[in-house]
Formats: structure tokens, sequence, C-alpha cells
């Protein structure tokens, strides 16, 4: 007969062995509720901080970069601030003798969709686009035509990478400038981008390919700090595509006609406005206003400053014979 004893541990011993089980489960039963419920808290912050990110940026976080208040306006004479120079062929002997007595610059925001300006801007002597926006499937609103593309560095594969689109259905003789940093696209740089650009031009003899000179880049540098007393590299700023296209239209235009661009303080005034992709052709992409809100008032890294940028913009258009349409101001 087996001892007290012995018939107690064999009937203690599933009793602590269930008992382990039952903690071992209560243990992870609590920390997947205590997981959950911060999955789901973190999950609601981040879509309210979502609700309300335009509304922040814009009424808490925006500060101006805008003109420094201490600076006094210099009138630059555009027409005489650079004139032909500044601009060296890919290949060949050519020269940026580009000359248009009415032109339509057709800017990549989503304002020109359903505008049905297209035939409009078609008529026009010389039709001004930017980097990779393109015109197959837009046509009713944004034309066919191209006299004249300003691509930054960063566009340059986006254009390549669609030679239908791009280089085929231009005007007879259409020029494209690129810019960017000397030692990404400049013919010393020796680089991948610039090897892509010149097999471009070599390519497609009927285009009229140019890259802006270090020296010019610094110009275009000076003319933001004269007309904004602001210094580029020290402010942290990065000059827009429609920077560079608006200096150089005013060089080759004697009219201009922007289709697209908002005023200074249309993303102030429209703070709760619905959302406007930043590009008419990628629709699910960053909203526009929430774009130029964050980088006007950025500090840190390099930021385009594109409401800056529109008040310049805004006093040119007074001495160069620039309207502005859809939106119209």
């Amino acid at each position: 007969m087996e001892s007290p004893l012995h018939v107690c541990s064999i009937q203690r011993g599933p009793y602590r062995i269930g008992t382990g089980q039952q903690s071992h489960r209560i243990v992870i039963l609590m920390g997947l509720f205590v997981l959950v419920t911060f999955l789901i808290l973190y999950g609601s912050n981040s879509l309210s901080k979502k609700a309300v990110s335009k509304e922040t940026v814009s009424k808490e976080a925006y500060t101006p970069f805008h003109v420094a208040t201490n600076h006094t306006l210099v009138t630059t004479d555009l027409k005489k601030w650079a004139g032909r120079e500044g601009y060296v062929p890919v290949s060949g002997n050519k020269n940026m003798s580009l000359h248009c007595h009415n032109c339509a610059l057709v800017t990549s925001s989503s304002h020109v969709l359903g505008t049905r300006a297209g035939e409009e801007i078609d008529h026009t002597e010389c039709v001004i686009r930017m980097n990779d926006a393109p015109t197959m499937g837009y046509e009713t609103d944004v034309g066919s035509h191209t006299t004249l593309r300003v691509v930054a560095h960063s566009s340059v594969y986006g254009l390549v990478h669609r030679p239908k689109e791009f280089l085929h259905r231009m005007d007879s003789k259409p020029t494209i400038i690129f810019w960017g940093p000397p030692s990404k696209i400049s013919k010393d740089s020796k680089g991948t981008l610039y090897r892509l650009i010149q097999r471009v031009s070599m390519t497609y003899s009927s285009l009229s390919c140019f890259i802006v000179t270090p020296s010019k880049m610094r110009k275009f540098d000076n003319l933001f700090h004269r007309e904004t007393g602001r210094d580029r590299q020290k402010s942290h700023s990065w000059l827009s595509t429609g920077w560079f296209t608006m200096v150089i239209a005013i060089e080759i235009c004697d009219n201009i006609k922007v289709y697209g661009m908002v005023p200074p303080n249309h993303c102030i005034k429209k703070s709760g406005s619905k959302k406007m992709p930043y590009h008419y052709y990628k629709p699910r992409g960053p909203d526009e206003c929430l774009t130029y809100l964050q980088n006007e008032s950025g500090r840190r890294g390099s930021h385009h400053r594109f409401i800056t940028e529109k008040q310049v913009f805004a006093r040119w258009a007074k001495q160069y014979n620039i309207t502005f349409t859809h939106p119209k101001w």
C-alpha cells in the first residue's frame, strides 16, 4: 500500500502543472490586451494627426519664410540680367536663341485639371512646360504642343524613360534646358546623368539640349538673394523648377500667361479646402498646400520656398507682362 505522502504527491502534481499553464495563459492574454490597446490608441492618434496636419501646419507650425524684413528690394532687369549666356549645348554648336512674343507657361499643378484650356494653350506661339509633366491623356486641359521644357536633374530619368511622350511629340524645333548641381549634370562631372543627357541629345538630333552652366546657377542663387534678402544655402533653401522656368520665360518671352499657379496667399486662406494633388498627373500624390506650407516653414535640410517664390513672381508680373489664370490673380 502506498504511503499517504506518496498519494498526496500524486494528487498535488497535476494541480501544480494546471496552475502553471493557467498563469502562463493569463500573462499572454494580458500582454495581448495591452498590445492591442496600444495599437488602437496609436492608430487613433495617428489618424487624428493626419486629420489636423494641414490645419496644424497652416495655423501653428507655419512661420513664413518670405522676404527678409530688413531687406531693401532691388529692382533687377531680368531682360539684361544674363542675356543669352549661361546655356551650353550638350552636343553640336547650337545657340540658345529662342525668342517668343507670346508664351504659355503650363505648370504641373492639379489646378489645370478641368480647365479645358488645352486648345488655347496649343494656339499660343510658344508653350513652356516643366520636368516630366505629361501631355498624353491630358490634352484637353494642358494641350499637346511643347516648345521649351525646363527639366531638373531629378526628373531626367522620368523624361528618358518615356521618349514617345517627351521626345517625339514636341514641336519641330523643341528645346530642353536641364538644370541642377554642376557636380551631377555638368560636362566636367562625367557622371551618369550627364552621359544620359548626352545620349538623348545625340539620339534625337532634332532636339536642342542645353545645360545651365555653373556660373549661371550661381546667378540664379544671387537673384534669389537680391529678391528676398535670403542667402539660399544659409537659409536651407532649394530653388524650384518653377523659379528657373519663370526666369527663363522672362528672358525669352515678351508676354507670359501662366496656367495653374496659385497666388502667394492661396494656401493660407484655403487651409480648410479639399485636397488638391501637388501634380496633376499624380492624383494620389501629396496635397499641394500641405507641401507648400511644410516647405515654407522648414528650417532643417533643404526646402523649396514656393510661397516666397510666388511673392517674387507677383512683383515680376507687373514688370514683365505676366498674367495668371486657373486661378486668376
